[in-house]
Order: C-alpha cells, then sequence, then structure tokens
C-alpha cells in the first residue's frame, strides 16, 4: 500500500479537512466560531505542514515551536491541527464534544487541557502579549545555553480584535524594542467584526503601524499557499519580529455566509454546511477525513520526531554542568541552597529588628535570592527606583543582549503581565515584575490569566495604602485587596514587616500552580517579630503575633502596616486590663486553607474581634463574625501626608481601644 505523503495530497484537501472539522464540530454544538477557522486553514496548513516544528509523540519537547492562537474564539482551528497531526489529547471524539461539559476541547483553548495549547486564549490580544514573553524566553535561554540547545520560533495567529485592543500596542512595542527576531504573527486580514466590516470601527494602517514598532512586515493572499510559505521562509531569516498581514475571507467555502459577519460566531446550519461541501468538493459525512489525507497531516506531525531527536543529540553533547543546569530549568525544578540562604537572611532581621518600608525589604530579600536562583527573572513598569525590584547582581535585558536577568518593561503594566505568563509557559524562567498597588487594574486580565493557567508568577505591587501619603487617591488603593482576594488562585500576600515580607517571598517561590501578589508598603514599619524559627510562619496565611496571658477578651487581626498598629493598641487595653490578642494575618488564602483546629486557635474562641486594615472592609467578616467590628477605608483617600491621613481615617491606638471597648459594653 502507497501512503500519501503531504506532497501527493494537494494543499487545498489538506486546508479543507480543517474547514469542516471546524464547521461540523460548531454545528454539532450548536455553538462556536467556524468564520476564522475556515478562513485561516489555508495559513494553517502552510505553517503546520512545512515550518512548524514539533512533536505529537513528545508534546513538551523544550526546544519546539510555540504555536499560540490569540485569536482563540476560533478554537476549532487548533484542535482540529492537533487531531490531524496526531496529538494523542485529541482524538475524534474529543472534537465531537466540542464545547462539551468535560471535553479538552473547551469553547477557547484552556492551558493544561490539552497538549498543544500553549497558552489560554480568548481575551483578545492575550495572545499576543503572552507570545512576546515565550519569544523573550527563547532568546533568554538561547543566551544562556547557545543554539545548540535552544533555537525555535514562537508563531502567533490573531484577529483584527487582538490588533484593537489595547494591550497589543504594549506587547507590539516591546517585541519591536527589543528585537524579539524569532516571532513571527501571522494577522487575519479578513476585514470584518462581529459589528460588520471592520470599517465601521477602524481605519488604521497596521502594517505602518508595526513598522513604526520595529518590525518587518509583509502583506499575503491568505489563501495562495505559495505567497504564504514565501512569507514564513523571509520572516524566519529576519532579524526583526515579524508581522504578515494575510488576506482571507472569513468563513471561506460557505457559499452564502463567507466574507460576512454572520459567519464569525454562529453555526454554518446543515444547509450551509451541505452548500459548502458541494462548493469545496469536499463529499465526506461529519467528521469524517478520507484516509489520504488524515495520513498526509499524520506524517506532517511524524516529521518532527528526527528533529526532535537530532535536538536531543546536540543537547547531549552540552558541558555536563550545563546539561544538568538545562534539564533543571526545563523541568521547573528549583536549585539547592535557596532555603538556607533566605532563613539566614531571615534570622538576620530577626536579630537586627530594622524599621524598613516592606518594598525595601523585599529588595533585600531579592539581593539574596537573585544569586541564588538563577531563573529568577525582574522588572518593572518604569518604576524600577520605586518598587525597589533589581538586585544589584541583575543586568538588565537590551535588544541584542537577553544575558541578563531583569527586563525594564517600560510603562507598560498589562504587557508587562501578560510577557510574565509567556517567561512561566515556556519555561525555564520564574518571572515577577512591579508596578503600584492601584495599578493593578491595568494589567488585572493578564493576572486572570495567570490564575487561571495556574502559572508561578510573583506580583510585586507596592504603595499598598494610603500610607503612601501626597500623591492622594488617585494613587491610594482601596478597593484592590478586596477585589485580587475575590480572584479565585491567587495569593494576596501583605507581610507587616521585614520578616514576614521574607517569609512571603519564599512561600510564593514554592508556589508552582498559581500566581503570588505581594502588596508592600511604601512607608518604614518596625520589625514585631521576636524570636528567630525556621518555620514559615506566614506560609499559614495567619499566626499569633501577641498572646495574653489571661483568657482572650479582644482580638486584633491585622494585616500589613496595620499589625504594628494592633500591637500598640494591644498593649494600651492589656493596660486597662482586657487581655488582648493580636493575629497577623498576611493571606487570608493561605489561611483558609490551614486545618479548621488550627484556624479556631490563631483567632480565638472567646472575645470579641476587631480587623485592622487600610482598605475597604469587605471580606473581613468571615474572621470578624457578627459580633465583631472592622476598622477600614470607608471610600477614597485624600491627598496628606501619610501620619495625618491615618489619623483622619481613624487608624490609631485611640480608635482600635474605643472599638474594643465599644464591643465589650
Amino acid at each position: 500500500m502507497t501512503h500519501a505523503t503531504p506532497a501527493t495530497v494537494s494543499h487545498a484537501r489538506m486546508a479543507n479537512a480543517v474547514r469542516f472539522l471546524a464547521a461540523d464540530a460548531v454545528d454539532k454544538a450548536n455553538s462556536g466560531h467556524p468564520g476564522m477557522p475556515m478562513g485561516m486553514a489555508d495559513v494553517a496548513t502552510v505553517l503546520f505542514s512545512r515550518f512548524l516544528k514539533f512533536d505529537p509523540s513528545e508534546p513538551k519537547w523544550p526546544d519546539r515551536d510555540r504555536f499560540v492562537l490569540s485569536a482563540g474564539h476560533g478554537s476549532m482551528l487548533l484542535y482540529a491541527l492537533l487531531y490531524l497531526t496526531g496529538y494523542e489529547d485529541i482524538d475524534i471524539e474529543q472534537i465531537k464534544n466540542f464545547r462539551q461539559m468535560g471535553a479538552r476541547t473547551a469553547g477557547h483553548p484552556e492551558y493544561g487541557h490539552a497538549a498543544g495549547v500553549e497558552t489560554t486564549t480568548g481575551p483578545l490580544g492575550q495572545g499576543i502579549a503572552t507570545a512576546v514573553g515565550m519569544a523573550l524566553a527563547e532568546r533568554m535561554m538561547n543566551a544562556r545555553f547557545s543554539d545548540a540547545a535552544v533555537d525555535h520560533h514562537t508563531y502567533v495567529m490573531c484577529g483584527d480584535g487582538c490588533l484593537m485592543e489595547g494591550i497589543s500596542q504594549e506587547a507590539i512595542s516591546l517585541a519591536g524594542h527589543l528585537k524579539l527576531n524569532k516571532l513571527i504573527v501571522l494577522w487575519d486580514d479578513n476585514g470584518i467584526s462581529i459589528d460588520g466590516k471592520l470599517s465601521v470601527s477602524s481605519s488604521e494602517d497596521q502594517l505602518a503601524r508595526f513598522a513604526a514598532a520595529g518590525w518587518a512586515t509583509a502583506r499575503v493572499d491568505g489563501h495562495d499557499a505559495e505567497a504564504v510559505a514565501a512569507a514564513i521562509e523571509k520572516a524566519r531569516e529576519s532579524d526583526l519580529p515579524s508581522l504578515i498581514a494575510c488576506r482571507t475571507v472569513i468563513g471561506r467555502g460557505a457559499p452564502n455566509m463567507q466574507g460576512t459577519h454572520k459567519v464569525h460566531g454562529s453555526p454554518l446550519g446543515a444547509a450551509e454546511t451541505a452548500a459548502a461541501r458541494a462548493a469545496l468538493d469536499w463529499p465526506y459525512a461529519p467528521f469524517e477525513v478520507p484516509e489520504d489525507v488524515l495520513d498526509a497531516w499524520r506524517l506532517a506531525g511524524i516529521k518532527g520526531s528526527a528533529l526532535r531527536m537530532s535536538w536531543e543529540a546536540r543537547v547531549s553533547f552540552l558541558d555536563q554542568d550545563k546539561y544538568d543546569e538545562f534539564q533543571r530549568l526545563t523541568e521547573g525544578q528549583m536549585p539547592g541552597g535557596w532555603m538556607s540562604d533566605l532563613l539566614a537572611h531571615k534570622k538576620a532581621l530577626v536579630e537586627t529588628k530594622p524599621k524598613v518600608a516592606t518594598r525595601k525589604a523585599s529588595q533585600d530579600v531579592i539581593n539574596v535570592l537573585a544569586g541564588a536562583i538563577p531563573e529568577l527573572i525582574g522588572g518593572s513598569a518604569d518604576l524600577t527606583g520605586s518598587n525597589l525590584t533589581k538586585a544589584d547582581c541583575q543586568a538588565p535585558v537590551k535588544p541584542g543582549d537577553y544575558a541578563g536577568s531583569y527586563i525594564h518593561y517600560g510603562i507598560r503594566e498589562h504587557g508587562m503581565a501578560a510577557a510574565m505568563n509567556g517567561l512561566a509557559l515556556h519555561g525555564g524562567f520564574i518571572p515577577y515584575g512591579g508596578t503600584f498597588l492601584v495599578f493593578v487594574d491595568y494589567l488585572r486580565p493578564a493576572l486572570r490569566l495567570s490564575a487561571l493557567m495556574g502559572q508561578r508568577v510573583i506580583y510585586v505591587l507596592t504603595h499598598d495604602s494610603i500610607g503612601l501619603g501626597e500623591d492622594g487617591p488617585t494613587h491610594q488603593p482601596v478597593e484592590h485587596l478586596a477585589s485580587l482576594r475575590a480572584m479565585p488562585n491567587v495569593l494576596v500576600m501583605r507581610p507587616a514587616d521585614a520578616v514576614e515580607t521574607a517569609e512571603c517571598w519564599g512561600a510564593a517561590l514554592l508556589q508552582t500552580k498559581r500566581p503570588t501578589v505581594l502588596a508592600l508598603s511604601r512607608q518604614n514599619l518596625p520589625t514585631l517579630r521576636a524570636e528567630y524559627g525556621p518555620e514559615n510562619l506566614s506560609a499559614k496565611g495567619g499566626y499569633v503575633v501577641v498572646e495574653p496571658a489571661a483568657p482572650r477578651a479582644a482580638t486584633l487581626i491585622a494585616t500589613g502596616s496595620e499589625v504594628s498598629l494592633a500591637v500598640e493598641a494591644a498593649k494600651a487595653l492589656e493596660a486597662e486590663g482586657v487581655a488582648t490578642a493580636v493575629v497577623s494575618l498576611p493571606c487570608w488564602e493561605l489561611f483558609d486553607e490551614q486545618p479548621a483546629d488550627y484556624r479556631r486557635k490563631v483567632l480565638g474562641e472567646t472575645g470579641v474581634r476587631v480587623a485592622i486594615e487600610a482598605a475597604v472592609p469587605m471580606g473581613w467578616e468571615r474572621y470578624v463574625g457578627d459580633t465583631g467590628a472592622v476598622i477600614g477605608m470607608p471610600g477614597f483617600g485624600a491627598s496628606a501626608p501619610a501620619e495625618k491621613l491615618f489619623q483622619h481615617f481613624g487608624f490609631t491606638v485611640d480608635n482600635a481601644v474605643r472599638t474594643v471597648k465599644n464591643l465589650l459594653g
């Protein structure tokens, strides 16, 4: 029997297999987006059959090319390609169960559901911005381990929506500045959006826009396979990131709906799908791929095995130390010795008891960790001197020079967060990045994806309350802690002093399946930890700072800068005969994961509870109960020195004492 090869099966038939798997799956689900997969099937076929370096039998091969479907609504394009090329996670039953409960073929691609899905996409613009981080990670790993170990491309398929979202400007600007020449974006230039023709809302010249940001650009007929192939070949040789505008017809092949917004997000329906089959000469039943076409696609997938084995041979000749380090990084293993360095630092803090802002305490920790954990990659959105995110030993990453470990992201908070997701997803790095806590609103969608994908990304968010002072309510976060705590799978840590800051960093680095927010103060705070112990108390989420000799009449619970206030208030209450405990609760999420007995002992089973936090009180009721009280922010802050603001809004010893006494009657 003669098996088909990509050379003996026409490009059109291979592309039509993609088109009709997508159309059939959307029809069966009665939900989905057939237009993009049908329109970009030709481009995808060229990319996957001629250029993309991948091996379905080893889908996590470190030197594979990364493919990011930024236009995630077109997910059936990706699922069809994964099935056709032989990924075990996506068989024909998964295709038939598109968008159904429990299927790997979710409505939008979700990282972790199936091999070959490199990142979660769907929120437009996130994919292209995450891909910038992947492309940057490739160059940075290449600088450390050479072409022999790391030499691959990152391909992105995006639509008009991705390029209209503001995050895309941050992403393409950063990629152009850093000259990420291994990044190639294939734009589905179909001129259609949900509201109709794109011209109703956009008239910009995208090629000029990308060129202005330092990209190479080209425009091709997206249905001319040879033109697409030539453009990709040229892009692969460029010393700049590349945009290829692929002029396509959305829903190509559906005779009555193609080229219109009607085919974007609705099933074709039985009649239109049948008409498309006739128009494209595809006389096969739904979900049927003829043997010769499937063989051709499977051969396209199999050829990656030889490339992988050749890579394995090259990597084996690396210097042994480099080989071992490469294996450690790609497997996500932490280096030896870092925890002992951190514990020694913590011990010194307990002994010297510095009075420093927790942002400065964080920098001191970074100075300890950066030398011990080479994969720790820092950065800031143009606030390095305020966030204090750069270690003394960290050299900056520069255009064409990727050996450094600190990234100047510029004033691109959203792009920074998405790039950090890309760095983490690529593997080999643990990214952290800084901005002010109030500006988390600029990056929230990417942080949400960090959580949804379970990525170890650390957000260093400083100036965490009205304690930042005179910059006023535009810069003073009040609702932000509550909103971040509402987000699933995120650790929100607000340390009270330098010791807790060190512990929070230690806990964050051990979180391999979720991101962490470090909310850090601008103002100096006293060290509260009385004695050194190796146990990470902050990793429990909450613990007792002060325990009275007598049974508790009151418990003050606080986070961050308000813990020291609670300690002083407890002293005043004790002087009046009120036995008062103080609990530091730096991380609600970790505390809630502790055994019930531990939580009861920490919070106390007698007396009243008062929470103190310079933020909106939302959520604190779970800890103070129906008989407790919360001293929090009633609204926005104001412009004044920090000490005046704390006094004005009631964050004082006198108010804490008065609140407790009122509850006690």
